[in-house]
């Protein structure tokens, strides 16, 4: 075992037990955030299978809860994990982790639909995915600080940037096994009926049933199923890992922390170092993390209209070409701090998203783009319009105001609004063409279906007028290797640049959250904000800018979102995080 009173020896190369504990970090937190990535990107299909045939009331309890696992429970795993982290050890925390992780995604695989168990299917459903967010609240945590407390320590920064790609591959390795598992399977098998709550086929108007593609009837859980593969061979690999040798040498000299949690939280000396690194790191991390992947895909396919898989593609190769950025980065901030990096890449997005998601628009959809410089104005009683937060996507919006800028805002349209207090019900003028909304708290039965007719329909034609619907110019790839047109090139480099941020705030982040923390509290200390910052701050991004966007009257106004995040960071990081954080020894307080 190293000896780590001995300084001069982090600075030593890795021996080659050291780097499997690299390689075998990395890739168990690959599969972790596959896992949790899959549900993410199926959330619709399964969606389907499991809520649908519910009452809407009740489908959106448990689409709530479905969200909740997702994001909110995160900084709950990061408690329970960080602490049996820091009391028991990093090796068998690590291990229950994963465990969990992979037996919950490997069942969802195999959980009956609603049609075969009736309520206990979506109820088992929400209990997985509560076990795979606490476990993924833990195994951030586990990873970083494993990997920091067996790296040099001249070297932090370039050995923990690859648990930083992991988030990214897993993404990535998540988009590629849906591609392909859908591709074969839609091809190779037929279509199937839509099921109803009762099981029996749904029914088009003309008397045919309603069909859908096979992978969204049983094809989606293939890629749940095999996992359990990924889930053994990490399993093998990190029972042949050793201890943390810090934690070791620190519980044989009895220096453990019995309560990490009371002493990571518990008084202002370290409570407010998880203050400082939530607001002055971990949440500009988070929003730009999130814009450059998740809410970079959310915008090309559902504001530019670029289909779905061709937006998977693109995106997949630009986390291919962006990735070696987090170990550029990692091993960058060896040399100059990380803070410098982490900071810089914050103030950067906040300069350059409004021009970079333009210019997305701009190239992926020029008609839309040309369509957006005409003049759209709505009409609205100030008092008929509500702040459109919807991160479950089940909240029902029901005045005219709403109704208009909601459909605006889906249809990508930049609008001016025009308020005027006598306003009855909210008017959209698209060039000569007046449309009235409607109240569907007020309207009731087919003169509801009629208003709603009537107004959807007017929409829908004079959005068609001002060019809002032309295709003919929209980035289409039709396969994989399908990017090599200026337009398709231009996309992905783009996405690239948008990665390459992300890169800039993750990859150091890693080793300057463990840099915070002495061993006995470190695993507690750091998972906590880390989780918070990117389940709560990144994980709202995308329905937070939605709401703002149709608020605002402006698809890229909900950009101001991230923007005012990161630059909260710069400046309470600039202020407050402590520098030259590299070039500490993270053992000295150990004693």
């Amino acid at each position: 075992m190293t000896d780590l009173s001995d300084p001069n020896a982090r600075s030593r190369p890795m021996t080659g037990e050291e780097r499997k504990v690299i390689l075998a970090s990395s890739a168990g937190t690959i599969f972790e955030w596959y896992d949790f990535y899959l549900y993410g990107s199926l959330a619709a299909i399964i969606g389907a299978q499991f809520f649908t045939p519910f009452p809407e009331s009740t489908r959106n309890v448990f689409a709530l809860l479905a969200f909740a696992a997702g994001f909110i429970v995160r900084p709950f795993g990061a408690l329970v994990f960080g602490m049996l982290g820091d009391i028991v050890g990093r090796k068998y925390t690590f291990l229950m982790t994963i465990l969990i992780m992979g037996l919950s995604t490997f069942f969802v695989g195999l959980l009956p639909s609603y049609f075969s168990w009736g309520v206990a299917a979506p109820v088992i459903l929400i209990i997985l995915r509560m076990l795979q967010g606490l476990a993924l609240g833990g195994e951030y945590g586990g990873a970083a600080v494993y990997v920091a407390e067996h790296a040099p320590q001249n070297r932090r920064g370039y050995y923990t940037s690859f648990i930083q790609t992991t988030a990214t591959l897993g993404l990535l390795l998540s988009l590629i096994v849906i591609l392909m598992v859908q591709g074969y399977v839609n091809g190779n098998y037929p279509d199937q009926p839509v099921l109803d709550a009762a099981g029996a086929a749904v029914m088009n108007a003309d008397g045919t049933p309603s069909m859908q593609k096979a992978f969204n009837a049983w094809g989606w859980r293939i890629p749940f199923l095999g996992s359990i593969f990924l889930l053994l061979i990490s399993l093998y690999i990190r029972l042949t890992m050793n201890e943390s040798p810090a934690f070791k040498k620190m519980k044989e000299e009895g220096a453990a922390s019995k309560a990490p949690l009371r002493e990571a939280f518990g008084n202002w000396k370290n409570g407010k170092i998880a203050l400082i690194a939530l607001l002055g790191l971990t949440a500009g991390q988070a929003v730009v993390w999130y814009s450059g992947q998740f809410y970079a895909l959310f915008f090309i396919q559902n504001i530019v209209k670029v289909d779905s898989f061709s937006a998977n593609v693109f995106v997949a190769w630009s986390l291919i070409l962006g990735t070696g950025g987090f170990i550029f980065f990692g091993s960058l901030s060896d040399k100059i701090g990380r803070k410098p990096i982490i900071l810089a890449g914050c103030l950067i997005a906040a300069l350059t998203y409004f021009p970079v998601f333009s210019f997305l628009t701009q190239t992926a959809n020029p008609a839309l783009h040309a369509a957006q410089s005409k003049e759209v104005i709505v009409t609205v009683n100030p008092a008929d319009c509500s702040f459109q937060f919807n991160p479950t996507g089940t909240v029902k919006f029901t005045n005219s105001c709403d109704i208009a800028k909601a459909q605006l805002s889906r249809a990508s349209v930049n609008y001016t609004t025009v308020e005027d207090a006598a306003a009855t019900n909210a008017t959209v003028k698209i060039g000569d063409t007046v449309l009235t909304s409607y109240d569907a708290a007020v309207l009731t039965g087919d003169e509801l279906a009629a208003a709603k007719k009537t107004f959807d329909t007017g929409l829908a034609d004079a959005l068609k007028a001002a060019g809002y619907t032309d295709t003919t110019t929209v980035a289409k790839a039709e396969h994989f290797f399908d990017i090599f047109t200026g337009q398709k090139i231009t996309i992905v480099l783009t996405l690239t640049y948008l990665i390459i941020l992300v890169t800039m705030v993750y990859g150091p982040i890693a080793a300057m959250l463990v840099e915070l923390y002495p061993t006995r509290i470190r695993y507690s200390g750091l998972s906590l904000p880390y989780h918070i910052g990117n389940g709560w701050f990144g994980g709202l991004l995308p329905a937070t800018a939605f709401a703002i966007s149709a608020q605002t009257g402006n698809i890229y106004s909900g950009l101001w979102y991230a923007i005012v995040v990161a630059l909260m960071t710069v400046v309470i990081g600039a202020i407050f995080v402590p520098g030259g954080t590299h070039k500490k020894n993270i053992f000295a307080d150990d004693k």
